[in-house]
């Protein structure tokens, strides 16, 4: 699996990668059966307190984006389209085709696939 690597404060500014860039990076990190919470994803990227950003910066991802968009959920452990909607239905097949489990309401159990950056392996915590 690739390491998730913090920002490098030792880079000078114009070296540094953009925000979008870093949520980007390891959103590709994470791996297959795993999801990420936007609060999280946004935590591992060097922004903490910017999970309503993520939601945002991941809206305007283009529709043939190969980004892993769909392992994010929210901080309840539920996918945040409208239960029933096209896009809910679209996230929860991606999500079920990875071997996650995606119940009728849309919840996915956090504590199995919820991607853990301080394990090797990626699993959660036990």
């Amino acid at each position: 699996m690739p390491q998730i690597r913090q920002p490098d404060k030792q880079q000078p500014d114009d070296q540094q990668p953009s925000p979008q860039q870093r949520l980007y990076t390891v959103l590709a990190a994470i791996p297959p059966g795993k999801v990420v919470t936007y609060g999280q994803l946004a935590r591992l990227a060097g922004m903490p307190r910017r999970a309503r950003w993520v939601g945002q910066t991941l809206k305007q991802l283009p529709a043939d984006s190969r980004l892993p968009w769909y392992k994010v959920i929210n901080a309840q452990g539920r996918i945040s389209f409208p239960p029933g909607s096209e896009a809910a239905n679209r996230q929860a097949e991606k999500l079920r085709a990875e071997g996650i489990e995606v119940s009728q309401q849309y919840r996915i159990n956090l504590q199995r696939y919820a991607f853990d950056a301080d394990s090797s392996s990626g699993a959660a915590p036990a």
